[in-house]
């Protein structure tokens, strides 16, 4: 088409209008005609290359000649323009009207607490009152979580950050002991016993889904060894020091000692992400390892202190009281084996939301087996019923395995604070002995010390090196999660069954449950952080892993 035409064109579009253009032809703002560019000097050129450097904008006009006629004053004016838009920069206000950023967070979580407290009180009463059971879950609550951030901002440099649960257990511990606060601030034994069973049916449902059968196939006998080696070590070791120590009962020994015995994937899990990210120790699968072993760890002592409380609350011969666990222990596992076939047909893989489904099932059976269990006087059955249950389902869904496991963590985030606060606020300070507090210490030492080097023995045959065995050890000893459920679950079962020559030796069990807490988890993180980087070697691609850490979850 030739340039007069395409002038004269009523009907072409702007795009079109550009592409019969010529590449010779430059447009002279306020003329009609063109004009051919036969050479450009070197100043011309310099002028078009500090035009190139301005945002990119291509205007092209066709103006109306005064003088033109009438056809020509039809024409439409064709006009073309493309920018590309300046990136702009928010500033950041810090004190405006209404207010933004972080003091808008500050007021908004102000108004929803005011709000969740003025529904209570509207519904319950006197309860969300000062006084009140709803009022000191509420204080509670909200005081571990915010100890928990709070602890969160101390960060030191290539080490991993500390648990937040350590700032949890201390909001709690704070609220019971200060003076004036713990008067408004008490919860009756039945609703702190309810919540914590709740939360430990968490912490089994999150164990049992984070059971990976190839995980465990990969590592073979070394993640058996680490799970069960030191666990019961430990838990013998404990044993044998409380009855020559402090004249526990051979019962109560061993149910102490299953609770020092586990291992808190809450302090673990986070630290070894952190070295896996980081190149350390991948290659060899340290953080694999300690990972896939910290599920079976719990497990083997949560199933122990079952085991043993039975024997502890129980009269009679010891054969019948263990021949009860067993009976126990064979219907938890038929229980849950028959219900995780179950959760993998209800619901359908053909409906909406499938995930949630599946974890609303899962909560609600396993809440439900757990406190039922508890009401019918099978204690132990419930938390392996749990177990087995989330286990054999799990490793049938697969796919949705992950984003189940997602919703369970977020229930967990929820009860977390609430467990390790009402931990916290079930220790005075008035009512410790000195004799008690050094005897525990004592015996966590030794028990400790057994443990590590039960753990430094077992990993000799694997292919580890000394300075990679004496990493493994020292990263097996924080303890969090179960010492802060099943410390305070013997209490409550002395104070049910009304026997107070018991009490003495439940109140002992918590106390070194929350020394436990309070030694290992902020040790055990701050070993991992600053032993990893230098003991362990760095693999510079660590995606290339046959099990990433990922596929797990922590509790």
């Amino acid at each position: 088409m030739g340039f007069d035409k395409l002038l004269l064109s009523p009907a072409i579009s702007g795009r079109d209008f550009l592409a019969e253009i010529p590449n010779d032809i430059n447009f002279v703002p306020g003329l009609l005609q063109p004009t051919l560019s036969m050479s450009t000097t070197q100043s011309e050129n310099k002028l078009l290359e500090d035009e190139t450097s301005l945002p990119p904008t291509t205007s092209i006009e066709i103006l109306h000649d005064p003088n033109s006629s009438t056809h020509e004053e039809s024409k439409e004016t064709v006009l073309l323009e493309t920018e590309e838009p300046m990136p702009q920069v928010k500033k950041k206000t810090y004190l405006s009207c209404p207010p933004r950023g972080r003091l808008n967070k500050i007021i908004t979580y102000g108004i929803i607490l005011f709000s969740i407290w003025g529904i209570l009180w509207a519904l319950s009463g006197p309860e969300a009152l000062p006084g009140g059971n709803l009022f000191a879950l509420l204080v509670i609550f909200f005081s571990a979580f915010l100890g928990g951030k709070l602890l969160q901002l101390i960060k030191i440099p290539t080490v991993p950050p500390l648990p937040p649960l350590l700032g949890m257990l201390l909001a709690g511990f704070l609220i019971r002991n200060l003076p004036y606060i713990n008067k408004y601030v008490h919860v009756q034994t039945t609703w702190s016993s309810t919540l914590r069973i709740t939360a430990l049916t968490i912490i089994l449902m999150r164990a049992g889904l984070g059971l990976d059968p190839e995980a465990l196939k990969h590592l073979k006998g070394v993640c058996l060894r680490l799970s069960f080696g030191p666990c019961i070590t430990e838990a013998c070791s404990a044993a044998i020091f409380s009855h020559f120590i402090m004249k526990f009962p051979w019962k109560w020994g061993f149910l102490l000692g299953f609770i020092l015995g586990a291992v808190s994937p809450a302090v673990v899990v986070p630290s070894m992400l952190f070295l896996q990210e980081k190149g350390y120790g991948v290659e060899k699968g340290i953080p694999t390892l300690l990972v896939a072993a910290s599920s079976m760890d719990d497990i083997i002592a949560i199933t122990g202190f079952n085991i043993f409380l039975s024997l502890a609350f129980s009269t009679g011969a010891v054969i019948h009281n263990l021949l009860s666990s067993l009976r126990e222990i064979v219907i938890a596992v038929l229980v849950g084996v028959i219900l995780g076939c179950f959760a993998h047909y209800f619901p359908s893989s053909d409906q909406e939301k499938l995930p949630k489904r599946r974890a609303f099932l899962m909560l609600s059976m396993c809440i439900f087996v757990v406190l039922g269990s508890e009401r019918i006087g099978l204690h132990g059955s419930g938390g392996l019923c749990t177990l087995v249950l989330t286990f054999v389902a799990g490793n049938k869904w697969s796919k949705d395995k992950t984003e189940v496991q997602k919703i369970i963590s977020k229930a967990w985030n929820i009860f977390q604070p609430l467990l390790f606060g009402l931990v916290g606020s079930e220790v005075s300070v008035a009512s410790l002995e000195s004799n008690t507090i050094g005897f525990s210490v004592i015996i966590l030492s030794l028990a400790l010390c057994t443990r590590i080097l039960t753990a430094f023995l077992l990993m000799s045959f694997a292919g580890f090196t000394f300075k990679e065995k004496i990493f493994i050890a020292l990263a097996w000893m924080p303890k969090a999660t179960v010492q802060a459920v099943l410390g305070p679950l013997a209490m409550e079962t002395a104070r049910l069954t009304s026997a107070p020559e018991l009490e003495v030796y439940a109140k002992n069990v918590m106390t070194m449950a929350f020394l436990a807490i309070l030694i290992t988890a902020p040790n055990g993180a701050l070993f991992i952080g600053i032993l990893g980087p230098k003991v362990l070697t760095r693999h510079d691609d660590s995606s290339n892993l046959h099990i990433k850490l990922s596929d797990f979850q922590h509790h």
